[in-house]
């Protein structure tokens, strides 16, 4: 591999000169450019509050400029309500007193007339949270007209991209989103999996969160012409054409693909190389055709987690990886224009970061040696803790080593070898399913964590989001505490703790509830409940890492008593976003007998106010009964959930579809409280009853 990246570093360091060669190409185009008489600044600033809550809030703010060319900015405002920004991205921002100042990053310094840049924070408010009345971009306020104009003269280009920096293009496409279950879908348009159509407003907003690049799933199969031409239906063409322009156009980095494909037709290539390969390389030549000429910011990815059925193991698989993305780079590259020097991005066999995925993978790009290349993997998370299985309720030691583990391969096998690494989607499979699937807490540790490890391993990520996070016509996060430590992921480390809930039981007196701090290298600045500071030595005490909330204060705080949570409190550290814990009082749930039918079946559940974590389930002899039989742990939602408003524990026909018959099994149900209580079922046939222990 040494002598791959010396020529691959010996290419990079030729891009300036090949850039002053293409300049010296003036006359052949002939394409009309504005060029500024004078410096001319004007500016519009779109202000947005996508997130809220008690004692804080996640604001954004795009800054067009409809001036002369911007080359460093610096935006300055007053705020009206005493807020206080506590984190940034995109920007540093600092303040004193009311007066606020966001000096640009180094890659946004620059911005073209008629371009955007975004940049956003976290901040602190005490009450109101009042907009800032105005902005003004380097001294000038933003009134959306520039003070002087500009004329217009004659420039040329080749309309080709210089060949970049694969590594610098990659960073600079961090963070990233995927339009999610829409151009993706194998129906009969993007509608058919119940997102709305794509407008310019959604990317629009996508853009005003902060995001660099939008990767557009694209599955073509039904929208295919016959053999052996495989035409592509020119409106849906023109339709893909049409999201790709309006995402360059908001200054995204772009990532198309071929997308569900892999497992609707490409998978069958073990037994149907010849047809395969046709099909592929119709639809990535038509591709390349219709893109060539776009901006370098878009970027081609050969096929999305691809998989082959019936092949004889591991050595076919990974020639027959090898021959689709070989195929599709000498296509792509072939095609002339832009895609000589366009990056293209290769994925693994499954997108798995396993090494010997890795190593296949690294053995292709040895044979392209082709500077414009990166490599793609995914990652949802360990998959017990993903799925919540086989007690998985935890982002555990476990769970942590099995990303770090994942992450420092894919470091090592690529990018400290000068490759660059897109994680093409990331996320946890229990999102698409039941709210409580993965406890709030547990997620939002995984998502600092995650966060923190992928900036320090260089990766460039990707949020997977089929519609389930942001709104895709609201524009409003479904769940705004998680976008934030997310968005805080993005440039910084936040506290977290052993738990963000803390139980104290309705039967008994109340006792004093110390959890574990996990400072992550930010230290303790106190607690809140909303906007008013608890007092240290009276309502909490710090030792170390050990807070300790006294049993005045949760007497105090927990009023009348009522089951479920009486108070939130919030705790504070020097960066990042505050940590919520939520005060619960509740005592052990009671379930009652119950009869009903193996395709519906429920538990009247008093939940007292507790919530449900997991189930265990086993015969009388000890083992274990239902799906995943190699646990007694069941898998959340896909064999039992909770429904806390009916009070009821429902279960699931594919559960009863693995239990014997008259063999009665032993239902453990695991709490948040720490509580657990005891419950069988028998079934017989269709059959099923239910007895409280």
């Amino acid at each position: 591999m040494s002598g791959f990246r010396d020529r691959l570093q010996a290419i990079r360091r030729g891009g300036a000169a090949l850039a002053a060669a293409l300049v010296a190409v003036a006359g052949t185009a002939g394409l009309a450019a504005v060029t500024p008489a004078a410096a001319a600044p004007g500016c519009e600033v779109d202000y947005t509050v996508p997130s809220q809550w008690s004692g804080g809030f996640t604001a954004n703010v795009a800054i067009t400029n409809v001036g002369d060319r911007v080359d460093g900015w610096r935006l300055t405002w007053t705020w009206p309500s005493g807020q206080q920004v506590s984190q940034a991205w995109n920007a540093t921002v600092t303040s004193t007193g009311s007066q606020v100042t966001a000096v640009n990053a180094g890659y946004n310094a620059v911005i073209e007339p008629n371009a955007k840049v975004s940049f956003g924070f976290n901040a602190s408010s005490s009450g109101a949270n009042t907009p800032p009345a105005s902005f003004a971009l380097n001294g000038v306020t933003c009134t959306g007209a520039p003070v002087t104009t500009t004329t217009t003269t004659t420039t040329t280009t080749t309309g080709n991209p210089v060949p970049g920096d694969a590594m610098a293009q990659v960073a600079a496409m961090q963070p990233g989103w995927n339009l999610g279950n829409t151009l993706d879908s194998t129906g009969a348009d993007e509608t058919s999996w119940g997102n709305p159509r794509v407008t310019e407003a959604l990317l629009d907003n996508v853009k005003a969160q902060g995001f660099k690049s939008i990767r557009i799933p694209v599955t073509w199969g039904q929208h295919l012409g016959a053999a052996p031409g495989y035409t592509i239906e020119a409106a849906y063409l023109a339709r893909v054409k049409e999201v790709v322009g309006w995402a360059l156009a908001d200054g995204f980095h772009v990532l198309i693909n071929i997308h569900h494909d892999s497992w609707q037709w490409i998978n069958t290539m073990p037994a149907d190389r010849t047809g395969v390969l046709a099909k592929y390389n119709a639809i990535w030549t038509q591709l390349a055709t219709a893109f060539r000429d776009s901006p370098a910011r878009l970027v081609f990815e050969s096929v999305n987690e691809p998989q082959f059925t019936g092949s004889s193991g591991d050595a076919q698989n990974a020639q027959l990886l090898h021959e689709l993305n070989a195929s599709f780079r000498d296509i792509v590259r072939r095609s002339g224009g832009g895609n000589t020097a366009r990056l293209l991005v290769l994925p693994t066999l499954h997108t798995s970061s396993e090494q010997a995925r890795l190593d296949e993978l690294t053995a292709s790009l040895t044979t392209f040696n082709d500077p414009n290349i990166a490599a793609t993997v995914h990652y949802y998370g360990y998959w017990p803790f993903s799925v919540n299985v086989a007690g998985g309720t935890h982002f555990d030691a476990t769970a942590q080593k099995d990303l770090t583990d994942s992450f420092d391969r894919v470091h090592s096998t690529f990018i400290a070898r000068g490759i660059p690494v897109i994680l093409g989607e990331y996320g946890l499979l229990g999102f698409d399913r039941h709210i409580g699937t993965i406890e709030q807490g547990e997620k939002l540790k995984f998502f600092e964590y995650f966060g923190h490890y992928a900036r320090a391993k260089k990766i460039t990520t990707m949020l997977w989001d089929n519609g389930q996070h942001l709104g895709r016509t609201s524009f409003q996060w479904s769940d705004p505490e998680l976008v934030a430590q997310i968005k805080s992921s993005w440039t910084t480390r936040s506290g977290t703790a052993s738990t963000d809930q803390v139980f104290s039981a309705k039967s008994s007196a109340i006792s004093a509830k110390t959890i574990t701090l996990n400072l992550n290298g930010t230290t303790f600045s106190g607690l809140r409940q909303g906007t008013t500071e608890l007092v240290r030595g009276t309502d909490y005490t710090v030792s170390g890492d050990q807070l300790t909330l006294t049993a005045s204060a949760l007497t105090r705080l927990s009023g009348s008593r009522a089951y479920g949570t009486n108070a939130t409190i919030t705790a504070h550290f020097s960066q990042g976003v505050p940590w919520r814990i939520n005060l619960v009082t509740y005592d052990p749930p009671v379930l009652r007998n119950a009869t009903g039918t193996t395709a519906a079946f429920a538990v009247p559940t008093a939940f007292r106010g507790d919530l449900l974590a997991t189930m265990e389930a086993k015969y009388d002899d000890g083992s274990n009964a239902g799906p995943h039989n190699w646990t007694s742990f069941k898998e959340f939602d896909r064999t039992f959930a909770p429904d806390y408003t009916a009070g009821t524990t429902t279960f699931t026909p594919e559960f009863f579809a693995e239990v014997t018959d008259n063999r009665r099994v032993t239902l453990t149900f695991h709490y948040w409280s720490g509580a657990k209580v005891t419950y069988y079922v028998t079934k017989s046939g269709s059959a099923v009853i239910g007895t409280a222990a």
